[in-house]
């Protein structure tokens, strides 16, 4: 993929692009970042102006803009085109994905009171990270540079993580590392058990908690049975450790082995809510 930014601070972003997982994609030949510095492009590097009209504030002007644009056409094709407003469509995680299959993406980076208005005749789209806002565009670059070089393909030396991803369906569980206690707060015993059948359980559990409690808007529209079950036990205010000693471990991997076999399936005990109940109940 070939990535270009534009802006009048191209060192902001190269300095960025040194570390992390951007600089692995581009050592493994996934990327293609380019910095384009709109000052190049510029008569005696003056890329801004007054606005008219006696607004405050200063404005980039359209021709470097156009310019450096019309130059990156030139030699490698048009980019499909972005530009950062404060009333842009909110970037999401489906944006990331589908960005990922791109062969090339372009930023444009404003600064100061903004682009000339003209210059939005080149954005494919507009996009922004929040009700917020910021001094300039390359805040946004990276953070689209970022979500979308963890996307390309062979990048991550552990592809699996990604499916684990928050968004992908519920937000991702909590996680753990040593010191097995610290502080006082130990490490759940479950995740010390080596039963990776119980921890792939625990981890559902969590993350469909975790959704319920702090992003009840992105619930899925399309939960299986087994789902909405532990939704509706954790509704309300059951933990997974009370579950496991209600059901037990055998009961527990016959759960799991049901929503694996039927594709999500799940045979609820008898006198247990069934997912219908839990729909009717006010199940998002």
């Amino acid at each position: 993929m070939k990535f270009f930014v534009f802006t009048i601070f191209p060192q902001i972003v190269e300095c960025y692009a040194g570390y992390g997982i951007v600089k692995q994609a581009i050592k493994k030949g996934k990327l293609e970042l380019h910095t384009v510095d709109i000052r190049k492009f510029a008569h005696k590097g003056q890329v801004d102006d007054v606005a008219y009209g006696g607004m405050p504030g200063m404005v980039i002007k359209p021709e470097p803009v156009f310019k450096a644009y019309e130059d990156v056409v030139k030699n490698h094709g048009k980019p499909y085109t972005i530009i950062p407003q404060p009333w842009g469509k909110r970037l999401t995680q489906e944006d990331m994905d589908k960005f990922s299959t791109f062969e090339s993406l372009a930023v444009l980076c404003g600064r100061y009171e903004g682009f000339d208005e003209r210059v939005r005749t080149l954005a494919d789209e507009e996009f922004s990270l929040g009700d917020f806002v910021i001094s300039g565009g390359e805040i946004f670059a990276l953070t689209l540079l970022e979500g979308v070089a963890r996307l390309l393909p062979d990048v991550l030396s552990e592809p699996e993580s990604l499916k684990r991803d928050s968004f992908r369906r519920w937000l991702g569980a909590p996680v753990y590392t040593r010191p097995p206690e610290f502080k006082g707060m130990k490490v759940p015993e479950v995740l010390l058990s080596g039963n990776h059948q119980l921890i792939k359980l625990w981890e559902l559990w969590h993350s469909i908690e975790r959704t319920y409690k702090l992003r009840p808007d992105i619930i899925p529209k399309d939960m299986n049975p087994f789902e909405s079950f532990l939704l509706y036990l954790i509704m309300r205010g059951k933990s997974f450790e009370q579950w496991l000693e209600e059901v037990g471990h055998e009961g527990a991997f016959k759960s799991l082995q049901s929503m694996q076999l039927s594709g999500g399936g799940y045979d609820i005990p008898e006198g247990k809510p069934t997912a219908e109940r839990t729909s009717q109940e006010g199940t998002p």
